[in-house]
């Protein structure tokens, strides 16, 4: 078996790899029969050199591999056909920007494993870099609130090193006795936490947070029915919202009227109701004055996300009473952060950790026959056309 690290094309460029240098040590190591090949990059966090210090094999020419292993899309232009590919494809949602790369991935006749589709029997994720997400996600909505009241001006996390180097800079600034909400308890809403608990905020139960006043910055972490309920107020558990989503309607409106800045970094299902409405940020009792949505689903469950931000130019302002975007100057507007793209931020810490879930949940079906039926899960595309499992992508790839 021949592994092809393949190099980042996507524009802008994105230094986060699959494999850092010592996972593939590992890798070989585990595996003595695999063979590695790493495809030369000048924009990648870890350099050439970093690998070839390390035994691997730096080329220009993949073509001999049998699996390639890449982070964001594969310009179309630039695959091989007949090959076995890892990356995000960003399609199983029908999203109608990259129609044309799944078609191609059919005409070439090329087996398509989206990082997104690798989960465990029950359905539940391996791997991704939602941590990283929530990481720089809390970290720019505490900037974006320095900025925004003129309080303190921290870098961006792009120019710093690691999680570490973020909760440093967030240690030395003193923030005023604000409230911040914090949505989700999976990866995002975890990664968001880390920063918070690191910063040292203090977490308080949900009740206090809504009804006691403090002398200091505070935080709650919400799960799904602590900002949604039956629309018939019947007592409810998670296993029926999910079920039945339809059923619910937002009653995060509590945490509008006491909460400064609220991170999203919350899961958002097909059917579930909208978390953070228009009306709630008309709302004169409306306190939100930030928005960090790591989550970034445009037009989606956060009414002010109406774009996707970037790095280079993370934030933006809302006006709630017109729907539209000014400058996060203006007197009125929510400063809202929406940047689609986090983990790029922080390319180390995002290629270290998805490297070693990696390790963990799909190298080893590799060698083990796929007893586990990560590999066979995964795989999106095969002989030209979609597996059962993608079937449903049939009339997107129509063009219908």
């Amino acid at each position: 078996m021949k592994f092809g690290i393949i190099k980042e094309r996507k524009n802008p460029p994105d230094r986060r790899v699959v494999f850092t240098p010592e996972e593939l040590v590992r890798l070989q190591t585990e595996h003595p029969e695999a063979i590695i090949k790493v495809e030369s990059s000048d924009i990648r966090v870890f350099s050439d050199e970093q690998y070839r210090k390390l035994g691997m094999e730096i080329t220009t020419n993949m073509t001999d591999c049998d699996v390639l292993f890449g982070v964001k899309e594969v310009p179309i232009d630039a695959l091989i056909p007949n090959k076995k590919y890892f990356f995000f494809s960003h399609t199983i949602k029908f999203q109608p920007y990259n129609r044309n790369l799944l078609v191609a991935i059919l005409d070439k006749k090329i087996e398509l494993y989206d990082h997104e589709t690798i989960v465990d029997a029950k359905n539940k994720r391996l791997i991704g870099f939602g941590r990283y997400a929530g990481i720089v996600g809390a970290y720019n909505g505490l900037r974006g609130f320095g900025i925004k009241y003129d309080l303190f001006h921290l870098p961006k996390a792009e120019t710093l090193k690691s999680k570490d180097d973020l909760i440093v800079k967030l240690k030395r600034q003193t923030l005023p006795n604000i409230k911040i909400v914090l949505t989700g308890h999976g990866k995002v809403g975890m990664g968001a936490k880390e920063i918070l608990d690191g910063m040292k905020v203090k977490e308080v139960s949900v009740s206090d947070f809504l009804n006691k006043k403090y002398s200091e910055a505070v935080y709650t972490q919400l799960d799904v029915l602590e900002y949604n309920k039956r629309l018939d107020e019947k007592v409810s558990n998670k296993s029926d919202f999910y079920k039945n989503p339809q059923e619910y309607t937002s009653d995060f409106i509590r945490f509008t009227e006491v909460a400064d800045i609220f991170i999203a970094g919350h899961f958002h299902g097909n059917g579930a109701p909208d978390i953070l409405t228009r009306e709630m940020l008309k709302s004169a009792k409306n306190k939100i004055q930030v928005v960090a949505d790591v989550s970034c689903d445009v037009d989606g469950p956060i009414a002010c996300t109406i774009k996707a931000s970037t790095i280079a130019d993370p934030f933006f302002g809302y006006l709630p009473q017109e729907n539209k975007e000014v400058p996060y100057t203006h007197p009125g507007s929510i400063l809202v952060m929406s940047v689609d793209n986090l983990p790029c931020e922080l390319p180390k810490d995002a290629s270290e950790g998805f490297g070693e879930m990696f390790m963990e949940h799909v190298i080893p079906a590799f060698f083990n026959g796929d007893k586990d039926g990560i590999l066979q899960r995964a795989k999106m595309t095969e002989n030209g056309k979609l597996t059962t499992r993608f079937k449903y992508l049939q009339d997107y790839v129509d063009g219908k």
